[in-house]
């Protein structure tokens, strides 16, 4: 299978932006499409026929992240995933202020809404040890944290995190994780995770899932009509809420995008999650080492438990603004941070992209390079 999933992807060969978007691969424009299509020749049954997808798209995520499947639900985006969550908790949460703006805002609304207190955690990594000394000072009744730091591609201790919490609630943003590396999703109570990132199904997709103690414990504020029971009993009562993950959605979302998150959860199951994640280590791996040949500062990890796909650096005397732009030039697409920047890599990168990113930095000339 693994060359078949190769094939699948058309990207340009310099593209190392996979932490901004995954290209999404034929099978997913193909079903997308088909599904557009559809819509607009539409007829007897086309939109019951059309609403299956969500069912397949549920049943691949149950299985990739190991949540049963009443317990998975589907979301158009990490930010809708994570307001509801962040408007179901109750009492003070812990939440690092270096976090994507995306799992900081429905935080922040919350608390203005007098739902929660939210509780910075000190600058640096979110580990175990971290979260230990906060939690003396400040009790917690929840832990948000991203499974991938998206600047500096950190990836946390979610085990270990699970076990320093105890009974608080996880709370974990798993754009930058689920899809590049392999582990045990369910130390999270919530994880959510858009698909256009390592899942590379395109925008408007994501999932929810949450652990029996986060439905046991969260009280779902935004929870819309088709999150009840009864959702098509037009009765115009406020019905109770669904059983499972189902409470934590809003309104029915575009089956067209489920059709395409279906196709590209398929075919990372086809091809092996494991074998995705191993051919991700290993482009890191070289990545790392062609950086340290040119003697620029890593700024990642190095650590392979503490890391995904992305590998962040900077070029000592260069402006960041320069050695994007250079890094532009040779066809290398990334992403600028400050004077850093984001390279990420996906199973599909191959060598030539490592050289156009050689053929950069030698341009540069930075400080230590050895040819």
């Amino acid at each position: 299978m693994s060359a078949g999933y190769l094939s699948c992807f058309t990207e340009d060969e310099g593209y190392l932006d996979f932490a901004r978007v995954g290209p999404p691969s034929r099978p997913v424009v193909e079903a997308g499409a088909g599904a557009l299509a559809a819509v607009a020749t539409a007829g007897l049954g086309t939109v019951d026929e059309l609403m299956g997808a969500e069912a397949r798209a549920l049943a691949a995520a149950s299985r990739l992240l190991g949540f049963v499947p009443g317990n998975v639900v589907y979301s158009p985006s990490t930010s809708a995933g994570l307001f509801q969550a962040a408007f179901a908790v109750r009492g003070p949460v812990l939440v690092s202020p270096a976090e994507f703006p995306a799992n900081l805002y429905p935080w922040w609304r919350a608390e203005a809404a007098g739902r929660l207190d939210v509780v910075d955690l000190p600058a640096g990594p979110v580990t175990p040890d971290a979260v230990r000394a906060a939690l003396v000072d400040a009790d917690a009744s929840a832990l948000v944290v991203s499974a991938v730091d998206f600047a500096t591609g950190f990836r946390a201790d979610l085990a270990g995190l699970r076990e320093v919490l105890g009974e608080r609630l996880l709370v974990v943003d798993g754009i930058q994780g689920v899809g590049a590396v392999e582990q045990d999703w369910t130390a999270a109570d919530v994880l959510v995770a858009g698909g256009q990132k390592w899942l590379r199904s395109g925008w408007s997709t994501g999932v929810v899932a949450v652990s029996d103690r986060a439905l046991d414990r969260l009280d779902p504020l935004l929870a819309g009509w088709t999150g009840v029971q009864g959702a098509t009993d037009y009765d115009g009562l406020e019905h109770p809420l669904a059983d499972g993950a189902a409470r934590f959605t809003t309104t029915n979302t575009s089956p067209v995008a489920q059709a395409c998150l279906a196709a590209g959860l398929e075919l990372l199951e086809q091809a092996g999650p494991a074998w995705v994640a191993g051919r991700i280590s290993s482009g890191v791996d070289e990545l790392l080492e062609l950086l340290d040949r040119r003697g620029v500062d890593v700024t990642s990890s190095r650590t392979p438990a503490q890391r995904a796909g992305i590998v962040a650096f900077r070029v000592p005397g260069v402006d960041g603004a320069d050695l994007h732009a250079a890094l532009g030039q040779a066809g290398v697409t990334c992403t600028r941070h400050g004077e850093r920047v984001r390279l990420s890599v996906h199973a599909t990168t191959g060598r030539a992209a490592l050289d156009r990113v050689d053929a950069a930095l030698a341009q540069l000339e930075p400080a230590g390079a050895r040819a």
